[in-house]
């Protein structure tokens, strides 16, 4: 029997509901191919804030190193959502991703095809829609420095650093090249070079990586550009890599193509082992939605497919991977949707009917 170490950060809002039915759903893994998740947990976020007075323990940052894989809930909420506030919960998972050296957010963006109806976007637009966005995660406006605010005799000022290195962007193109070829071989470059240095470097080195990629078809666009063309024709992208803030907002308008985010998976990786494997955190973009937290309203696929990802990418485990998510396919192609994905005739459920449904199909 093997046995897979794993640190379990449940969080805030709907955090521990769509954690407690994505541990649902791998005991049926374990039970099915005869695995063993060995689960360490940690407080996190505002909850941690209230525990600790911090988001996060070093602790934390000890046992995530520990283990194989962090799955992780979400952060944040009104009660600590204060702009002057020095400890938000928001620190957690910055510095998680900071600390285990995690540079790559993998976001996949499919539309189901029983799900075509449910976007805000027509259905001949959306068909054939199957993306990575890959955003760099440890560099860029939220992590340069100086960032700062301060006060002078004309007024409240703020300043944020946008900086990058050769190195931060050679590393994040290697990732987006070597999972195209895997894939439908078109990676999308996304930057802003008709106005910002970075952008310029960006490009240049973005055309120096794609000559090692000759196999792989790559394209330049501007990030403005890329946001409207995600709208009007979706299905053209394969691979999308852009730098951190860029990649923030183009991914969460992404998974508004799949009708909710809450169907949306991520990871987030750092160096890789020659197997293919290394540690990684997993979780569900959609935040805690505090407004729906301990309703039974959460959707808990994309905290699930987060697990599924995290089978695959961290532990290797690609068999598994793919029952998990055969598993959410089946309770949507059955017609099973929570109130975020519900469309007329469907069947609606709450969160851990949900849940119940996926793991009763693994």
């Amino acid at each position: 029997m093997a046995t897979y170490s794993i640190l379990i950060t449940p969080g805030d809002g709907i955090g521990p509901e769509v954690m407690e039915e994505a541990l649902k759903a791998l005991a049926r893994i374990q039970q099915r191919f005869g695995h063993e998740f060995q689960y360490d947990e940690e407080t996190i976020g505002g909850a941690a804030i209230d525990k600790y007075g911090v988001a996060m323990r070093p602790e934390a940052v000890s046992k995530a190193k520990a283990s194989r894989a962090v799955l992780f809930g979400a952060v944040g909420g009104p009660k600590w959502d204060d702009p002057k506030a020095l400890v938000r919960p928001e620190d957690a998972i910055l510095g998680m991703r900071k600390q285990l050296g995690l540079f790559a957010n993998l976001r996949p963006v499919r539309v189901h095809p029983l799900m075509l109806g449910d976007s805000t976007l027509k259905p001949e637009v959306l068909e054939g829609t199957d993306m990575l966005v890959i955003r760099e995660l440890t560099g860029g406006l939220y992590f340069g420095v100086p960032k700062r605010r301060w006060e002078s005799a004309s007024g409240r000022q703020a300043v944020d650093t946008l900086r990058y290195s050769e190195r931060e962007v050679v590393r994040i193109l290697h990732v987006a090249f070597q999972l195209a070829q895997g894939r439908r071989k078109k990676v999308t470059s996304v930057d802003k070079a008709n106005v910002l240095r970075t952008g310029q470097m960006w490009r240049e080195i973005a055309k120096e990586v794609a000559a090692q990629y000759p196999d792989v078809e790559t394209e330049h666009m501007l990030v403005d550009a890329c946001a409207m063309a995600l709208l009007r024709r979706p299905a053209s992208f394969d691979v999308i890599v852009t730098e951190n803030m860029f990649g923030d907002i183009l991914t969460d308008e992404a998974a508004m193509l799949a009708g909710s985010m809450g169907m949306m998976p991520s990871a987030s990786l750092g160096k890789r082992t020659k197997g293919g494997t290394g540690i990684g955190l997993y979780e569900p973009i959609h935040g805690s939605a505090p407004d729906i937290a301990g309703q039974g309203k959460a959707n808990p696929l994309a905290m699930i497919l987060s697990a599924a990802m995290m089978l695959r990418l961290s532990l290797g485990l690609e068999a598994e991977a793919a029952a998990l998510e055969g598993a959410v396919d089946s309770a949507i192609r059955d017609g099973y949707r929570t109130p975020d994905i519900a469309s007329p005739g469907a069947t609606v459920v709450d969160t851990r009917k949900m849940g119940d449904i996926v793991a009763e199909r693994v």
